[in-house]
């Protein structure tokens, strides 16, 4: 029987589950119908994003491929201090126009404070870009944390209509990495990273990849099996040299 998820190279190590899989050019998204945003988005990182042929596209815009009512539009962040964080970076789709443009559909992104996401948050795709030049082959996972029991901030309307649409704010961010180099020998990197300003070194944000599908609920790279791969979720890795 054929793994469909297998004939997308993103997936090559696994794809969780989701309400809704959007498939992209060059990414994938898990998407959440009751958060209105992703629940993961996965790429490869490829060297070559950085011969940069375009500009950024800045083609924010709702994306029609998911139902209405499940749908987050431009006005839900219009005016609520919130960035539209992308997950998948505009930085990381460079090659063309039709391939950063995707990078701006609502669905690839989440509310970011700006000091996060022009910060930290930057600070870590750029170091990700960078440990691609380091392998064959460099995969990503990303998401939106919610801790259970915090009070949660939700932009958008104010369920004063029973067909509102509100999207919560995620209390921090998860990125897995998983590198490959010329052997095959694999190499496993995650983080958790709180939703706002911090001048800390990505080091400090460092867990074992079996915290985030905890708190996640979800499996990350759930096509690795067997005794060596879960000491690679076990393992908080350290950071590579930048």
């Amino acid at each position: 029987m054929i793994e469909i998820p297998s004939l997308r190279p993103e997936s090559r190590y696994g794809m969780p589950p989701a309400d809704q899989l959007l498939y992209n050019r060059e990414y994938i998204v898990g998407y959440s119908y009751l958060f209105r945003q992703p629940r993961w988005a996965m790429e490869v990182i490829d060297p070559e994003n950085r011969r940069v042929e375009v500009d950024r596209v800045d083609s924010f815009r709702p994306d029609l491929r998911v139902p209405e009512r499940f749908r987050a539009n431009l006005d839900d962040y219009s005016g609520s201090g919130y960035d539209r964080g992308h997950l998948i970076a505009s930085a990381d789709r460079r090659a063309t126009q039709i391939k950063n443009s995707e990078t701006f559909l609502l669905t690839n992104m989440s509310p970011q404070k700006p000091a996060f996401n022009r910060g930290i948050w930057k600070r870590l795709e750029e170091a990700v870009r960078d440990l691609a030049n380091l392998y064959v082959e460099v995969y990503s996972i990303c998401g939106p944390l919610f801790d259970v029991g915090k009070k949660i901030t939700i932009i958008g309307d104010d369920f004063d209509q029973a067909d509102d649409v509100v999207i919560p704010v995620p209390h921090s961010y998860f990125k897995s990495i998983l590198a490959e180099d010329v052997k095959g020998h694999l190499k496993l990197w995650s983080f958790i990273i709180p939703n706002e300003k911090s001048d800390m070194s990505l080091e400090t944000y460092l867990c074992a990849t079996i915290e985030i599908e905890m708190r996640a609920g979800i499996p990350l790279w759930g096509r690795l099996r067997g005794e060596s791969a879960d000491k690679l979720r076990e393992r908080k890795g350290r950071m590579w040299k930048q």
